[in-house]
């Protein structure tokens, strides 16, 4: 087995990961929304998982660096700025994560539910389908290099 096929396998098995994850933080926001759980709650389930989701998305970004897959490294190198972006600028924590509970009901005049939430949903929604879209390009780009 080549080192070109062992990255592919590496980059399918963290794309799943990623996907896993994203699953997870719609269904908790799901929950938040319909009054299941508190915003710290919320909080205190999805912040542990930030920094892993953004290190597993960086360590992508450096795999197609050093493999040379120029479009796919700038592709990825998008959602992780974005993911740099977005924890650089959180609220003020003493904890890890990018998710505060005093500014999830911040309201939106359009909306019953917090503004912040409605965005972060949106976030959830996004990055599962550019996950999606990767797992696809990536498992047959694993099976390609396995198969040649």
């Amino acid at each position: 087995m080549s080192l070109l096929a062992l990255m592919w396998i590496l980059v399918v098995l963290v794309v799943v990961a990623l996907l896993f994850l994203m699953v997870y933080n719609m269904l908790v926001f799901d929950e938040l929304v319909n009054d299941h759980k508190n915003p710290n709650d919320v909080c205190k389930s999805i912040n542990p998982w930030v920094l892993p989701e953004y290190g597993a998305q960086a360590a992508l970004t450096i795999m197609f660096l050093a493999s040379g897959n120029i479009v796919l490294f700038l592709t990825n190198a998008i959602v992780t700025s974005y993911h740099a972006y977005r924890y650089i600028n959180r609220p003020r924590m003493t904890h890890v994560g990018i998710y505060d509970p005093g500014t999830i009901f911040n309201q939106s005049p359009f909306s019953n539910i917090g503004q912040n939430v409605q965005l972060w949903r949106i976030e959830s929604a996004f990055k599962l389908g550019f996950y999606l879209i990767c797992f696809f390009f990536y498992l047959y780009s694993m099976m390609y290099a396995l198969l040649s």
